[in-house]
C-alpha cells in the first residue's frame, strides 16, 4: 500500500495455526523516505497499527519502531515481522543485536527480556476470566494471563496498552511474552487476543527465543 507517497508492506505477525489473526504491522522498507523522527511518528499515527517499523539499513537490519504515540527501543512483533520480510539473520537496535532464524512456518528472534518495556503481568484463575475481561481505563499497560494447561505450558492472554492512543487491545505482544517467560522460567505456548499464537523458550544465557507465523496482507505496489 502507499500512504503519503510512501510504500508500506502490511504484515500480520503471530498468526494462529490456520494463518488467521495476528497483529498488524506496517513496514517501511525505504526508511530514508521518512527521514526524521517527527515524520515517522506522524505516519505511524496515521496508519494506526499497534506498531510501524522503518528499515534504515536492510543489509545490517537496522530498524526503528513506533506505536501511534511513541517511539519504542524494542518490540517483539515488529522484529519478528521485519526478520521474516527482509529474510535476514540479524536485526540492529540501539539496545543491541537481535538474532533471527527461520524454522518451517515459524520465524524466531532471540532477545533479552530486560529490553522489553515495563508491563504489568496479572495472573487470573482461568482462561474464561481472561476472555471475559472488559477493556480497562487508560493508565496501566496490562498483560492479563491464565494457565490453559500448566503442565503443557499453554497460556491464554490478552493485552491492554492503556496509552489512550486508539489501541485499546493489542492482538499479540512479543515483549510481554518475553517478560512472562522470564517470570515463569519456562517455555510457553501463548494464545493471545482473538486467536494469535506466540511461542517462547528461555536460554541459559538469559536471552529468550520468541517465535510466530507471519503473513503478508498488503505488499508494496
Amino acid at each position: 500500500m502507499r500512504e503519503n507517497g510512501v510504500l508500506i508492506d502490511v504484515l500480520r505477525v503471530f498468526c494462529g495455526p490456520d494463518g488467521g489473526h495476528g497483529n498488524a504491522l506496517g513496514v517501511v522498507r525505504e526508511g530514508s523516505a521518512v527521514p526524521d523522527e517527527a515524520a515517522r511518528q506522524a505516519l505511524a499515527k496515521q496508519l494506526g497499527f499497534s506498531e510501524t517499523v522503518f528499515v534504515d539499513d536492510p543489509e545490517r537490519g537496522a530498524v526503528d519502531i513506533y506505536t501511534p504515540g511513541l517511539r519504542l527501543p524494542f518490540a517483539g512483533h515488529p522484529l519478528v515481522g521485519a526478520a521474516w520480510l527482509l529474510d535476514i539473520e540479524v536485526l540492529e537496535l540501539p539496545l543491541g543485536e537481535v538474532f533471527a532464524r527461520h524454522d518451517g512456518e515459524f520465524t524466531w528472534i532471540t532477545a533479552r527480556p530486560e529490553w522489553a518495556p515495563p508491563r504489568t503481568l496479572r495472573q487470573y484463575g482461568s482462561a474464561a476470566e481472561v476472555e471475559a475481561l472488559e477493556v480497562p481505563e487508560p493508565g496501566e499497560w496490562l498483560y492479563a494471563w491464565a494457565w490453559e494447561d500448566e503442565a503443557a505450558g499453554r497460556i491464554r492472554a490478552r493485552a491492554f496498552p492503556g496509552r489512550g492512543d486508539g489501541i485499546e487491545e493489542d492482538e499479540a505482544t512479543g515483549s510481554a511474552a518475553l517478560l512472562l517467560t522470564a517470570h515463569l522460567g519456562r517455555a510457553l505456548n501463548i494464545t493471545q487476543g482473538r486467536g494469535s499464537q506466540l511461542l517462547t523458550a528461555p536460554n541459559p544465557d538469559g536471552t529468550t527465543d520468541l517465535a510466530g507465523r507471519v503473513r503478508l496482507t498488503h505488499p508494496q505496489n
